[in-house]
């Protein structure tokens, strides 16, 4: 089973894709977080995949990125969530920082999630749990 921890302010938000994921992706298990201080518990090395806001208050992504990594989560399982337009994100966190950078609000950057929700289940399925994790994602 995969794996997923989302962390985002916006309750609204979080169910409305842990719900998709549940439904679109059966075997992911989508845990959720709405207050990012509160989220770094659950942080851990063992994570198959951590999506990530931007900006929330309190704390942002950009350093919940840097925990979840210092904490043993590779870089190639963290995406980062937000609404400001792609060549933003681009810059802000250039190639190799992370797994993606997806504009929540765009049509074209839900099909690059949906690619990661798939490629996520694939490796995962028959995988027995405590068996290991991803060592990345396409």
């Amino acid at each position: 089973m995969g794996n997923i921890l989302l962390i985002d302010d916006d309750p609204a938000f979080l169910k409305l894709l842990r719900d998709y994921v549940t439904e679109r992706f059966p075997g992911l298990m989508v845990s959720t977080c709405s207050d990012p201080l509160k989220c770094l518990g659950r942080i851990t090395a063992e994570l198959d995949l951590l999506l990530v806001d931007l900006e929330m208050p309190g704390l942002d992504g950009s350093k919940i990125l840097a925990y979840a990594v210092s904490k043993g989560l590779s870089k190639a399982r963290i995406a980062i969530l937000s609404g400001h337009d792609a060549e933003y994100l681009h810059q802000r966190f250039p190639m190799g920082s992370c797994l993606a950078v997806l504009n929540k609000h765009e049509a074209k950057q839900k099909e690059a999630l949906d690619m990661i929700f798939a490629s996520l289940k694939k490796k995962t399925e028959g995988r027995r749990p405590g068996t290991g994790n991803l060592c990345s994602l396409p």
